[in-house]
């Protein structure tokens, strides 16, 4: 069944209740099953003398059963009881957060929320140019096989995979085709690039955050951020952007937008329209969900290992995935978590302001949530953007948890 219905006046259809199939019992002639046996689709009225014989031995299963384990002590097993409460350990369930989200009978589209939430017609436009760029990175994504890519063009000497570079393609397609974009750049090669002297933003991409796991078939996404020529990127800020998006592919294709009022989801769904799957999406001030990057830090500073050691002692759930985009992302799924990323001698910092930093900032903090450059424990929208390929520590998520590491790792 399809994911959500079809677009009506006034969004998109909530998705349709699934009607399981009734089971029948195995093809005609089957006679070892009792399924078969028993099945409505029998053309005998009465039952035959096979079927009372397995009524029969069944009946004497059971006797044997009962009579052999009476008054033996049974095990203790974790059971739900009457009033609702839960025996501690039953199955994984005290230790996961499942979603929230209900149910809807239908969804605003994105032109919707953009038109009502986002008051500048160019960013509204930016936005969807974006978007429609992330479509056909889903489109790439679910037919190109994970390879080496034939040119290595990463001026870091990382490998380049094959959907790494047709994402870039896409991005730079979309940039350099567009009206809208003054000037331009990668995180696959970071040099800011002139695309129209009658554009208006300048914009900065990371294509395919998360080569490593791609080949895994784990989420991966892209980020981007969006500043005014009135600024550019530049000498600018993070604070400075008019609005950043994150896109994460997995089994579904979401993106984080930050609007005028806050930050939405939109899901990609049937025929390639966005809806507005999540709306004013908030990030709680505790957590109990953590995800360490950078762990090699811990053999170095004290102060990380201590956190990490806190955070399991108190039976936080880990959730990391060693991809920057799904491991923020479940922020704002959750409705809380924290990521840190610090860094050492050993370990330096490799997150990349323009690229990664500065636009899931935006989206944090304008979720309630906190962010820190996981040096100074300033704020990440603060840091001075002097360099295209400029790099930081940093730490982002539930506020509560964004101070504790300010205090245990940076003594702040």
């Amino acid at each position: 069944a399809p994911v959500v219905g079809s677009i009506r006046s006034t969004g998109f259809a909530g998705p349709a209740a699934y009607q399981p199939t009734p089971f029948m019992g195995h093809a005609a002639g089957n006679q070892g099953s009792p399924a078969t046996l028993f099945s409505t689709a029998s053309a005998s009225p009465l039952p035959s003398a096979m079927q009372w014989a397995w009524v029969a031995g069944l009946g004497c299963w059971s006797a044997i059963l009962a009579v052999a384990t009476w008054g033996q002590k049974q095990p203790n097993v974790a059971i739900m009881t009457t009033t609702g409460e839960k025996s501690e350990g039953f199955g994984a369930s005290h230790t996961s957060f499942y979603t929230s989200a209900q149910a809807k009978d239908s969804y605003a589209t994105l032109d919707e929320i953009l038109d009502a939430k986002m008051a500048d017609e160019g960013v509204r436009g930016i936005t969807k140019e974006v978007l429609d760029a992330c479509v056909k990175i889903t489109e790439a994504l679910r037919v190109n096989l994970v390879t080496v890519a034939d040119a290595q063009n990463s001026v870091f000497g990382d490998v380049q995979l094959g959907v790494d570079v047709i994402a870039d393609d896409l991005m730079w397609d979309m940039a350099k085709s567009s009206k809208l974009v003054r000037e331009a750049a990668s995180e696959e090669e970071p040099v800011m690039v002139e695309t129209s002297k009658e554009g208006r933003f300048t914009i900065c991409w990371d294509p395919l955050d998360g080569s490593s796991i791609v080949d895994n078939n784990w989420a991966v996404g892209t980020i981007v951020g969006i500043w005014d020529k009135t600024t550019g990127m530049l000498g600018a800020t993070g604070r400075d952007q008019v609005t950043s998006i994150v896109v994460l592919y997995g089994p579904r294709t979401t993106a984080l937008v930050a609007c005028d009022d806050g930050v939405y989801e939109f899901t990609c769904g049937e025929g390639n329209k966005w809806f507005a799957s999540r709306e004013k999406v908030q990030i709680k001030q505790e957590s109990k969900i953590f995800s360490p990057a950078n762990l090699r830090a811990c053999q170095e500073d004290e102060g990380y290992n201590g956190l990490v050691n806190y955070w399991m002692e108190n039976k936080y759930t880990l959730r990391y995935t060693g991809g920057l985009v799904p491991d923020v992302y479940q922020c704002f799924t959750k409705e809380m978590g924290v990521f840190a990323n610090p860094t050492s001698k050993a370990s330096p910092a490799k997150l990349r302001v323009a690229f990664e930093v500065a636009p899931f900032a935006l989206l944090v903090e304008k979720a309630g949530g906190k962010t820190s450059d996981a040096t100074t424990g300033a704020s990440c929208l603060d840091i001075q953007i002097n360099g295209v390929d400029q790099r930081t520590a940093g730490c982002f998520g539930s506020a509560a948890e964004v101070d504790r590491f300010n205090k245990m790792v940076l003594g702040k």
